[in-house]
């Protein structure tokens, strides 16, 4: 492992509390190994030299202790809006876990995002933090079929695992569900998938699905992009059919957006599973809220 330096890493969120209640942007790791095809975080926008390699920060856990002994008010601390957090190194590291830890001991909420199902090591931490601050899981499914995740998201737990980890959360209360972002035109975006992962969810227990029927293209990510799409679907000139409906559009909705939209939310509200990004952020944060504002008037 590779480690770089860092001044700061809990930094203030610029909208805080507009992305899922996040007051704090937390990012232990540099980079990710996944794999995935689409990761927006590729773009040269970022300039994360060698994305592909995974690096660590520097004195990362005194670093995440002084920072959070030090602000005024607490908050959520969101992780994985770069890197996923439960990188395959993190098993062996425990950058992760510790940083939880030291959450917990600061009195912090967490808001983590991954694709991996390391995140249930860490079921206890998240039981603990859940005992004084809130907790989301953010764990992304764009589709359900094991075999397109394969080639689309190689290095990464499958959809069938992730569902699986979703299901051994809920059942311990956590406030758990799914990004279903990106949804790949031309390949996820069909009625069929929306539906699977909709079912699925709620079969697994999942609270919401916060979903975006598209994806993000701009410079670097897109020739990586295309450049994949050859590879793995020889023959379809899915890269052609891209570039000939978006060309260097920022925003890539689904050609059928509209139509997924309104069968995503008619499911959702079969289910009972929240997708709007206040219900999400009222409904996981409402016990707390609740608490402190007795607290306050007392």
């Amino acid at each position: 492992m590779e480690y770089i330096p860092a001044k700061t890493i809990v930094t203030r969120t610029k909208s805080s509390g507009q992305w899922f209640g996040i007051d704090y942007n937390m990012n232990i790791y540099k980079g990710c190994c996944h794999g995935c095809i689409y990761c927006d975080s590729r773009s040269e926008c970022y300039r994360i030299g060698d994305f592909d390699r995974v690096r660590a920060k520097e004195d990362a856990l005194r670093i995440i202790r002084d920072e959070l002994r030090r602000k005024v008010k607490t908050g959520v601390v969101g992780t994985g809006a770069m890197s996923d957090p439960y990188n395959p190194f993190e098993k062996e590291l425990k950058l992760t876990r510790h940083a939880l830890e030291l959450a917990d001991a600061f009195g912090f909420g967490i808001a983590i995002a991954t694709k991996s199902t390391l995140m249930k090591r860490d079921t206890d931490i998240l039981e603990s933090i859940r005992e004084h601050s809130p907790v989301l899981c953010k764990v992304t499914v764009t589709t359900t079929d094991d075999e397109l995740a394969r080639k689309i998201e190689p290095g990464v737990s499958l959809p069938s695992e992730r569902l699986d980890m979703i299901a051994d959360l809920s059942r311990k209360g956590i406030f758990t569900g799914i990004l279903l972002m990106p949804v790949l035109p031309f390949l996820e975006d069909h009625e069929d998938n929306i539906r699977a992962v909709v079912r699925c969810a709620h079969e697994a227990g999942a609270r919401f699905i916060y979903g975006v029927m598209g994806m993000t293209l701009r410079g670097n990510q897109r020739e990586w992009y295309y450049d994949s799409l050859e590879k793995l679907f020889p023959g379809q000139k899915l890269a052609g059919k891209y570039m000939r409906t978006y060309g260097n559009r920022y925003e890539c909705p689904s050609p059928d957006a509209s139509k997924l939209w309104k069968i995503f939310t008619e499911e959702c509200r079969t289910y009972g599973i929240l997708y709007e990004m206040k219900d999400i952020v009222c409904a996981y944060k409402r016990d707390y809220e609740i608490t402190q504002r007795t607290l306050f008037d007392s």
